[in-house]
């Protein structure tokens, strides 16, 4: 590729490499660590599960604001004028990529105490880098088609409570007594926020076919769940739900679930709601059209 076309994602790269290493050296090097990831909070240890799940959502919490910030500068800036044409969000990713893997670690790994160790360090550079794919996907769409973006917003809030809810699933084996956590119970509840997810899509698809809109695709529709689910939600919570002079980065527990194989269920169910009203819809149109 043409070094040219790199040119025009070089300034918007090194702003967002600058202010993630901002948060970063902040949280890690300047706030009360006891403070920002609640050390000795109800026992917590600077490298128990809990905590050291904090460190990482550090990162989806900065790409949250890398979310609004790059979002919203992209809308005022297609507002501004019609000339603006933003870079492709992956040129933007690319020339971040380096400079946040080797300042994250550079930071976490050295200012402070404690620091951390490699492994840690690493799980906060991979956290950011997927969270900043996602923030930076709807810079295109703010700027050329606003709309449309706001449309694909609300087709992503009928993912949300299967991406943040469905790891209910996992109470049966937390060794919990509550008759709510028997598993045929919790299995009974994790339907309700799948069922009203889907049942939010098709009246989402109603509404486009209303109003004539267009369908988006499955992998924007995913993406846009996966953005409000595991982006903004964080920031929420950073900003709204902690006290303003003790602001603190949230336990992964708060919005994923804790075995693996379980988060990998709830991101297959997600994508298949996605790609399942995709295609209802797009047979839809087909038939509008006569062409089924």
């Amino acid at each position: 590729m043409s070094p040219i076309a790199w040119k025009p994602a070089l300034l918007p790269a090194a702003l967002i490499s600058l202010l993630v290493l901002g948060l970063f050296y902040y949280w890690f090097a300047v706030a009360d660590r006891y403070a920002v990831f609640l050390y000795e909070h109800l026992g917590a240890t600077p490298f128990d599960d809990v905590t050291s799940s904090r460190y990482w959502m550090a990162g989806l919490v900065a790409s949250g604001i890398v979310l609004v910030g790059y979002t919203s500068a992209n809308w005022l800036l297609g507002r501004v004028t019609t000339e603006y044409r933003p870079p492709a969000w992956w040129l933007v990713w690319a020339l971040c990529a380096p400079p946040l893997t080797i300042g994250i670690p550079a930071i976490t790994m050295t200012a402070n105490w404690p620091t951390l160790p490699l492994a840690n360090a690493l799980a906060c550079v991979v956290a950011t880098l997927i969270g900043l794919s996602l923030a930076l996907m709807p810079g295109v769409w703010a700027t050329r088609r606003p709309w449309d973006l706001a449309w694909l917003v609300c087709d992503g809030l009928g993912l949300m409570p299967t991406l943040l809810l469905l790891r209910v699933i996992e109470l049966p084996e937390r060794n919990l007594s509550s008759p709510l956590t028997h598993a045929p119970v919790v299995y009974l509840v994790a339907l309700v926020p799948v069922v009203a997810g889907a049942i939010w899509l098709l009246v989402m698809t109603g509404l486009r076919a209303w109003r004539h809109k267009s369908t988006p695709g499955a992998g924007a529709l995913f993406a846009a769940g996966l953005g409000l689910s595991y982006l903004l939600m964080p920031l929420a919570h950073y900003f709204l739900a902690t006290p303003p002079e003790y602001r603190y980065i949230s336990t992964a527990s708060n919005f994923f679930a804790l075995d693996v194989g379980v988060q990998l269920l709830i991101l297959f169910v997600a994508a298949v709601l996605a790609i399942g009203v995709t295609w209802l819809r797009k047979r839809y149109h087909r038939r509008i059209a006569g062409t089924d």
